[in-house]
């Protein structure tokens, strides 16, 4: 792999930065950063990585009868976003702008036609005839909550909605071993997570602080789809009704 300079992420005020989206790729720094996990003895002055060497969301993803899949997330960030309501259509304009930094040596320096650093991200996964649209809402924890989703599906074989309700943890501090986790998690297993040196802090059986979600699967060798919702907060898995039902057909049949 060939290593992105560093000059390349960090630019000063008014350069656009260019994201090393090969080191965040390679295989080579997810094992370096593997490494510093240790099973056995929480790892609480864990720093960043640098890949360039090597509740105010609604998600919603929808699949229409021919397969094709939306997979999106809409957030104003902060309470009531800029506080700004666009008149005579009654929704708030973000405040996005505010997680920019005005250090000019750090990439997220606040800059023109730049994306300032978030957590806005609505994924999708495939493999063989699957296709997958899914998100999962609350700042910090998306990521951390859409890599537990994954490895739900991909490593313990669940379906989507399975994958959706089961336990998680989330972090949403930056350094120290504070840990949320919800209440179904064993006991066992929690005391054995104390006993390494996690800090947790139990919440309910399932937990806002884990963020609600959605997903839909299409299997497109059987022309099946399917929909998923977290309990964690409002949310359905909506399926189009069957034209028998529309009031047209209604009238017809009768």
């Amino acid at each position: 792999m060939s290593a992105m300079a560093a000059s390349s992420f960090v630019a000063p005020a008014g350069k656009l930065v260019q994201v090393p989206a090969e080191g965040l790729l390679s295989k080579e720094y997810a094992k370096e950063r593997a490494k510093l996990i240790d099973a056995k003895q929480a790892r609480c002055d864990t720093t960043s990585g640098d890949p360039s060497e090597v509740g105010h969301t609604v998600y919603l993803s929808v699949i229409d009868a021919e397969g094709n899949i939306v997979s999106w997330i809409q957030s104003i960030s902060d309470l009531f976003g800029s506080g700004v309501c666009v008149d005579g259509m009654g929704f708030h304009l973000h405040d996005r702008a505010g997680g920019m930094t005005l250090d000019p040596a750090q990439p997220n320096a606040l800059a023109p036609r730049k994306r300032p650093f978030h957590t806005i991200i609505p994924g999708f996964m495939e493999k063989g005839d699957l296709h997958i649209g899914f998100g999962i809402q609350r700042g910090l924890n998306q990521a951390q909550a859409q890599a537990q989703f994954a490895s739900n599906i991909a490593d313990h074989r669940m379906n989507i909605q399975a994958a959706l309700e089961a336990p998680r943890f989330t972090k949403t501090t930056l350094g120290g071993c504070d840990v949320r986790i919800e209440s179904r998690v064993p006991a066992e297993a929690r005391e054995e997570l104390t006993r390494r040196g996690h800090w947790l802090t139990v919440g309910g059986e399932y937990s806002g602080y884990m963020g609600g979600g959605q997903a839909v699967l299409r299997d497109s060798a059987n022309k099946v789809n399917y929909g998923a919702s977290s309990p964690r907060k409002d949310g359905a898995a909506i399926p189009e009704p069957d034209p028998y039902f529309a009031p047209a057909a209604r009238t017809k049949a009768r």
